[in-house]
């Protein structure tokens, strides 16, 4: 418990002096220490730490500033924000059109994706919910369209995926020519039929094409 209670301490030290160096955009290690109520060497260890892994880095002068990865995670994060909320009433669309759950996706780690936002179906049967699930790239609809593996058809069709005895219907969301997230009806494969495929691409080809056509024009 001693050393859980120990460990819990220095994380909660390293994000503190995160907070600080993030908000004063720039800081010496001395102002660093102060804010965060730490000795120096305390500060220097864990900005050393926090240094290694690219969330704050040290300038010419010394100074301590926000690192690659603290950036490349606000911009992450906003991002996938911003997605949901444009993305909400087209999927909202797709369930008036389709009756099934509509899930967003954006890639996260190497060979995943993350499952960020879902509209559940109006079926008595459904599915829900994966959000905050990470899925492999290379064996789900969602993973396949975010890693440009669509092929002439525009979307990707898997069974037995993510989850047995569902299929899933997934379409790029493009900016510019950048895949940026997926849309995807999630469906028992019991529901599934040739023509209910279809349909279900053509009614995600038509939201994301107007998310292309709407982003491209700002």
């Amino acid at each position: 418990m001693e050393k859980a209670d120990s460990t819990t301490r220095t994380a909660e030290r390293a994000l503190t002096l995160l907070s600080v160096v993030c908000e004063g955009g720039s800081v010496t290690l001395g102002d660093a220490a102060k804010a965060a109520d730490l000795s120096p060497s305390t500060a220097l260890r864990l900005l050393r730490t926090l240094e290694s892994t690219s969330f704050v880095r040290r300038d010419d002068a010394g100074l301590y500033r926000p690192g690659t990865a603290i950036v490349r995670l606000g911009v992450l994060a906003l991002s996938q924000e911003s997605l949901v909320a444009v993305c909400r009433e087209p999927m909202n669309r797709i369930v008036g059109e389709t009756a099934e759950s509509v899930y967003l996706s954006v890639a996260a780690a190497a060979g995943q994706g993350l499952y960020i936002a879902i509209v559940e179906g109006t079926h008595s049967v459904r599915h829900a919910n994966w959000v905050g699930r990470r899925f492999p790239l290379e064996s789900s609809a969602s993973g396949r369209v975010l890693a440009g593996a669509t092929g002439d058809s525009g979307y990707c069709v898997v069974s037995d995926g993510v989850e047995q005895d569902v299929t899933a219907i997934a379409v790029p969301i493009r900016v510019g020519e950048r895949v940026v997230g997926a849309l995807s009806v999630v469906v028992p494969s019991y529901r599934v039929t040739p023509s209910s495929i279809e349909h279900m691409a053509r009614v995600l080809l038509t939201e994301s094409s107007a998310l292309y056509r709407a982003e491209a024009s700002v």
